[in-house]
């Protein structure tokens, strides 16, 4: 019998948590129990775990109920499967099949959940696995490379559109409706987030679309994404409303050099800190450093934020493989904000973008 993806997946988890120095994973469900499984069952109060040990072979504890779906996944019919029966403590069922020792747990693992399994299995410890395994997801195989090039250029698609819409007038809301439209038109599965920030309101980097009318003369600031397949898309362009004013596009020209100095600091080996660095070195020398006030990038895949993070602090040497933002930001508080954000993927000799929409000012109507 062939070794299947998700075998070889669940045999690098082990691999990893072995050189951590713990005895397996405790994977509750998200992108985790996704990435090595296939299975995507809702977190719900009923605990399903999977039990990734470094000694024996997985197994999978799941509510009776969801025994069948648990068994049609993908990996369904090679891996243990066990099931219990609401009345029983489905604690102290894990804790026979978690025995001892450190194990590193997902990060959306309920808290309920987590205090359940420090109590009934008193010989084990918890850690975060994004703290003890970061590179757990980090390093995508070439059908999750396919995936992130399809989902980001459904983005630029959508982006494309969207230029040729009327922004003048209209309010961000309307304007983040038309961005959710497109992303699903252009085959989005899910439409994640469809981030409009016009003039001053694009100097809050996370601005959630309001009433405000556009302007003439206005920044604004498209930060949008969703999901094709599981995989995620995440991209942000910052278009003007007529003609910018000149301090729009010097913000703007300083923002796009200091993404492409990012990008072109990428390549195997260099710490996730450098890439942030070149960057905010650039942004730095032209007087707004203080105006850039957030992370040059995260990591992409079956969540829009997973390691690595690229951030002064993070040490840890690029592989080829990694994806992640780069996007670095200006923003000038009572004024207007510019962002420039692509997903790039680590090559043998340094990166290539996933997202291939202009990066020239483009100025709307």
């Amino acid at each position: 019998m062939t070794t299947h993806p998700y075998e070889t997946r669940l045999r690098g988890a082990a691999e990893q948590a072995a050189t951590a120095e713990l005895a397996g994973l405790a994977v509750t469900p998200g992108a985790d129990l996704v990435y090595l499984t296939g299975y995507a069952p809702p977190p719900l109060e009923r605990l399903t775990l999977l039990v990734v040990r470094v000694d024996r072979d997985p197994v999978l504890l799941v509510p009776a109920l969801e025994r069948p779906a648990a068994a049609s996944c993908p990996i369904g019919d090679r891996i243990e499967i066990v099931g219990w029966i609401d009345g029983e403590d489905p604690y102290e069922r894990a804790a026979g099949l978690l025995g001892s020792g450190r194990f590193a747990i997902t990060d959306s693992a309920w808290a309920s959940h987590l205090i359940g399994l420090q109590r009934a299995a008193g010989g084990c410890s918890f850690v975060p696995a994004s703290a003890a395994l970061p590179l757990l997801r980090a390093i995508k195989d070439d059908g999750e490379l396919e995936l992130l090039r399809r989902v980001a250029d459904a983005a630029d698609r959508a982006f494309a559109e969207v230029l040729g819409i009327r922004f003048s007038g209209r309010t961000e809301r309307e304007v983040a409706g038309e961005l959710a439209v497109a992303l699903e038109r252009h085959g989005h599965q899910e439409v994640g987030f469809t981030i409009v920030g016009s003039g001053p309101n694009g100097a809050s980097p996370h601005h959630e679309p309001g009433p405000r009318r556009i302007e003439p003369g206005d920044a604004v600031v498209l930060d949008f994404g969703g999901r094709i397949d599981g995989y995620c898309s995440d991209i942000t362009r910052t278009v003007v409303v007529g003609e910018p004013d000149p301090q729009l596009e010097e913000v703007y020209q300083v923002v796009r050099a200091a993404q492409q100095a990012a990008f072109e600091a990428i390549a195997p080996d260099v710490p996730a800190e450098r890439v942030d660095a070149a960057a905010r070195a650039v942004i730095a020398a032209a007087g707004y450093g203080e105006r850039f006030v957030h992370r040059t990038g995260h990591g992409i895949g079956l969540e829009v934020h997973e390691p690595p993070y690229i951030v002064s602090g993070n040490a840890t040497p690029l592989r080829p493989g990694m994806t992640f933002s780069v996007e670095p930001g200006v923003y000038l508080p009572g004024r207007f904000g510019v962002r420039i954000e692509d997903i790039v993927a680590v090559t043998d000799d340094g990166a290539v973008r996933l997202n291939q929409a202009t990066r020239e000012l483009q100025m709307v109507p």
